[in-house]
């Protein structure tokens, strides 16, 4: 009979924004702005980093490869966002459904991941700064992004598996934006308690671990920082690491409050609200944030745009 019910099951719909009513233009405009600048404003970051030789160093590089991380993230859930604000048809098929949530939680751990990796590399630039340039060379760095990934798309494969075992039947309208493991969970006609244990043991692991790394290597950089005696050296050594802790905050605080939990039921209104931080908030304002506390990115966007200025000579943080 479960075998019946899941395979009779064939797609979901996906309620994204209820009650939008006359603002759901207003809404749809919002949405494509937002994708559209985070799509030119993170290709631009990428594209200036990899063009400008000023700007090949290790900080650099994870820089980039956050800029296409988050290009991959934002074009796992907005494109179907933006589509279910004009269709009346809000379905997604039960694979698509799968394979939404599976790229939306490895990209999210790959950015984890990458965000620890940033974090060691300003550990060792302000502490260790003399062994910094033969520790944190290119074939480190090129490794570390590559395991970032790697361990990113290993991490959800075996919620997925468990999920896609379960019987669904008949009610299939998913209370969320865009397919996840609570909505999904929460249709389920079986016990989930297994499931949502699994997904709090790898939440938990990737998400806390992780964070707590980031947070001791800022720790320790605040302690090196604080030694230094003149203010300028102080607000040079803060400056290169202000972005990405502004990042770090920004994209933990919500999704730590969204899957660190034990339990299967959640408030929609707030998971919404949560989902649309994570998901479109911080990739938009990741370019943002970059650029404008980065003087040096800036002027290598003047110079890649403009084709001003003459050629800079690599830095070293």
């Amino acid at each position: 009979m479960e075998r019946h019910n899941r395979s009779s099951l064939v797609e979901f719909v996906l309620l994204g924004f209820p009650k939008v009513g006359h603002v759901r233009g207003w809404l749809f405009v919002l949405l494509l702005l937002a994708y559209l600048f985070t799509i030119c404003g993170n290709m631009l970051i990428f594209l200036v980093i990899r063009l400008d030789a000023a700007l090949h160093t290790p900080m650099y590089h994870f820089v980039s490869v956050l800029s296409v991380l988050e290009l991959w993230y934002t074009a796992t859930t907005i494109p179907k966002m933006l589509a279910n604000l004009l269709s009346e048809k809000k379905t997604i098929s039960f694979a698509g459904c799968l394979l939404q949530t599976y790229f939306f939680h490895s990209l999210g751990a790959s950015e984890c991941y990458l965000l620890t990796a940033m974090a060691y590399d300003r550990y060792l630039a302000i502490c260790r700064p003399l062994h910094y340039p033969a520790i944190m060379t290119p074939t480190l760095c090129s490794k570390m992004a590559a395991g970032c990934w790697t361990c990113g798309f290993l991490c959800p494969i075996s919620e997925v598996i468990l999920v896609s075992r379960l019987p669904f039947c008949g009610y299939n309208e998913i209370q969320h934006i865009f397919c996840d493991f609570p909505p999904l969970l929460s249709l389920a006609c079986k016990d989930t308690s297994t499931n949502v244990l699994v997904d709090f043991a790898i939440n938990a692991f990737i998400i806390l671990i992780t964070f707590l790394f980031i947070m001791v290597s800022y720790g320790r950089i605040i302690g090196a920082v604080l030694k230094i005696k003149t203010a300028a050296g102080r607000r040079k050594a803060f400056s290169t690491c202000a972005s990405h802790l502004t990042v770090v905050l920004i994209f933990f605080g919500s999704i730590i409050f969204m899957y660190v939990r034990l339990k299967k039921s959640y408030s929609l209104t707030l998971d919404r609200t949560l989902a649309v931080v994570y998901s479109v908030l911080t990739p938009l304002v990741n370019p943002i944030i970059y650029s404008l506390r980065n003087k040096e990115l800036i002027k290598a966007i003047k110079r890649t745009v403009f084709r001003k200025g003459g050629r800079a000579s690599p830095t070293h943080h």
